[in-house]
């Protein structure tokens, strides 16, 4: 299948983008919420390349917001780069960790690249995943233990957060949803689990994003770059306010109330996609 070409305009562009920046950091999918949003207002699917550019805006919300952490990691990390052997500095380890971390969804996104503008955008798979992959969160932040922190992260955890990334190439599973969901079943507390997320995805996001912009605005494009620049702006503001209220709130309280979303929304998706009131292929066109 392709992507149909129907442009975004200004206001599809501005609901898209407050989408995508109250979704992108809770553990329920951004680019699931942007395909369903679209396919319930009976738009054109914007694509995979328009999910991939709007994300920049949230992660320069997290580099804002994280930008101490980011810095201090940054530096130890050059300082250790002469070093022959694992560098004893924490912060030094985690950059390190980040990049490891990083490999698996650099490898499988390109090799994947063209189901994941096409197949997987199925929204009978955005339903499955939506729900199985919330289901796997509560599991794993339920009757995980928590006993574990940042500074206790190694290379074959740093590795196994990555494959848990890799598996948001399918919209539904969630960037954060998967790799908080790895990080409860390794042991890692909530805040621990989530701030690793964060800063992993963040050179995956920007990779992810720049690659993608040569999708933007061509003749056979789903998005121009007008709308384009206006959601990511919007997603960066609202991505910014969901951080600091999500940090906030995993100190005292658990992530059920998202698994409960993710399960009831995968449901009604089912039912409203074989009941026929959406088309799970809306959005796009068979190939001639």
């Amino acid at each position: 299948m392709e992507l149909a070409v129907e442009p975004l305009n200004y206001i599809e562009a501005i609901i898209l983008g407050i989408v995508q920046g109250l979704t992108e950091f809770l553990p329920i999918s951004s680019s699931a919420h942007i395909r369903i949003t679209s396919a319930l207002f009976g738009w054109g699917d914007p694509g995979a390349a328009f999910t991939a550019v709007t994300q920049i805006g949230t992660e320069i919300a997290v580099v804002i917001y994280f930008w101490k952490d980011i810095t201090r990691i940054a530096r130890a990390w050059l300082k250790s780069l002469p070093e022959r052997r694992w560098p004893s500095d924490p912060d030094a380890r985690m950059g390190w960790l980040v990049i490891f971390g990083t490999l698996p969804v650099v490898v499988l996104g390109l090799f994947l690249e063209s189901p994941i503008d096409s197949a997987f955008r199925d929204l009978r798979l955005i339903a499955c995943t939506l729900i199985i992959f919330g289901l796997l969160l509560g599991l794993a932040d339920r009757f995980s233990r928590s006993d574990r922190e940042l500074k206790d992260l190694t290379v074959g955890h740093g590795i196994i957060y990555g494959f848990a990334q890799a598996m948001a190439l399918i919209p539904g599973v969630s960037r954060s949803g998967g790799t908080i969901t790895a990080g409860r079943l390794l042991g890692y507390s909530r805040e621990a689990a989530t701030r690793y997320a964060f800063l992993l995805a963040l050179p995956a996001v920007f990779g992810s994003g720049i690659y993608k912009l040569k999708d933007i605005g061509g003749a056979d494009a789903a998005t121009g770059w007008g709308p384009t620049i206006v959601a990511t702006i919007v997603a960066f503001a609202v991505g910014y306010v969901v951080i600091a209220w999500l940090m906030r709130y995993l100190r005292t309280k658990s992530y059920a109330p998202f698994v409960a979303y993710r399960v009831a929304l995968g449901v009604l998706l089912l039912v409203l996609i074989f009941s026929g009131a959406i088309d799970p292929d809306s959005g796009y066109v068979a190939p001639s």
